[in-house]
């Protein structure tokens, strides 16, 4: 267990990741990590998956976590685009690998443009604990 686990029986509710990613196997080591942690994960394997868990906005969702890449219609950036639009109120990191696509992204996530792959979990933990303290 980390050894700045998030206490998740402490708080009302654990807070809400949506984990986006084509890769199962990527999307599901992190998301059981996440889980690990405290965290509420929703996965899904495309920007389509992750429009349709968001457009219900009884769902709740505090950060999304995309990569850049995502097969389909629906890209990392057009999704962090539409929850800059949509759910101001959730939080966006932007993951991939090509430095051109970390700084054209900068405008569209919350202290910094973008995670690297492969994830360094304890990183996105880290990450997703300061986006969340942001505003408190």
């Amino acid at each position: 267990m980390p050894s700045d686990r998030l206490n998740a029986e402490a708080s009302p509710s654990p807070k809400t990741v949506l984990v986006v990613d084509s890769e199962i196997i990527v999307r599901m080591t992190l998301s059981e990590y996440l889980r690990h942690c405290g965290y509420k994960v929703i996965e899904a394997a495309s920007g389509e998956e992750a429009l349709t868990v968001l457009e219900d906005f009884d769902v709740p969702v505090d950060v999304a976590l995309t990569e850049v890449a995502l097969r389909g219609e629906v890209d990392g950036f057009k999704l962090a685009a539409w929850i800059r639009e949509s759910r101001p109120q959730t939080a966006v990191i932007l993951a991939g690998t090509p430095t051109r696509a970390a700084k054209a992204a900068g405008d569209l996530c919350e202290h910094g443009p973008m995670m690297s792959k492969p994830y360094d979990p304890q990183l996105v933990v880290d990450r997703i604990k300061r986006l969340l303290s942001v505003g408190k």
